[in-house]
């Protein structure tokens, strides 16, 4: 008799694992990030339970970060550069991050023993490199081509809000996540104000100084 072929068949372990991270968070809700969410995200999407166990043999981190990249990914999908580039900045980001509250919203228990596996000593650089390339992929789509020292503080600067953000999310209990909006537009506020600072004081410091001048000066001095 033939086998069934299924869809996981033709995915690399990296693309399964983004196929059943969202069903493994789901039932990390009763199950926690473990074996048993594992096995009922492999029956929900039709996979091998022992393919997907495989799949996640490095444990809870290992699924944590495929359902950040499954985030990731749904991100690109529903919010493409070309549409965000007619927005400002300051509603770019705040769209790009309100998306990813949304894909989280019903899950604030997985997003609570998530976070609580993040924060262990032994996880934490793990954690801040998700935190970074999710910003990273963030920044992207709102059309960031910064590759001086803005590129970094950008991103660290948007991986701290988010991360705040996700905190104060995953206890809130106002209609809409409404205290959680408002934390979130009070800090993208914060940072657009400093950019706009940052800004008129790099223009003001280009006024005193000019490199081309100062070379100019070096090899002609003015008469005394």
């Amino acid at each position: 008799m033939t086998p069934i072929m299924t869809k996981a068949d033709n995915l690399s372990l990296d693309e399964l694992r983004v196929l059943l991270a969202p069903a493994v968070a789901r039932a990390a809700v009763f199950d926690g990030w473990g074996e048993e969410a594992v096995r009922a995200a492999a029956m929900e999407k039709d996979v091998s339970e022992d393919v997907a166990l495989y799949a996640f043999n490095e444990g809870a981190m290992a699924m944590i970060s495929a359902w950040i990249a499954s985030i990731d990914l749904a991100m690109v999908e529903a919010l493409p550069a070309a549409e965000l580039a007619k927005l400002p900045i300051r509603e770019r980001i705040s769209r790009l991050v309100r998306f990813r509250l949304s894909a989280l919203d019903g899950a604030e228990e997985s997003l609570r023993r998530a976070q609580a596996i993040m924060a262990r000593p032994r996880n934490l650089a793990a954690s801040a490199r998700l935190g970074w390339q999710s910003a990273d992929a963030m920044w992207r789509l709102a059309g960031d081509r910064a590759v001086d020292f803005n590129h970094y503080t950008k991103r660290a600067t948007l991986a701290g809000i988010y991360a705040a953000t996700l905190a104060v999310f995953a206890n809130d209990e106002s209609e809409g996540k409404a205290e959680t909006l408002a934390f979130l537009d009070r800090r993208i506020e914060g940072v657009m104000r400093f950019e706009k600072i940052k800004g008129q004081l790099l223009r003001r410091d280009a006024m005193h100084f000019s490199p081309v001048r100062l070379l100019g000066r070096l090899r002609y001095p003015a008469s005394l």
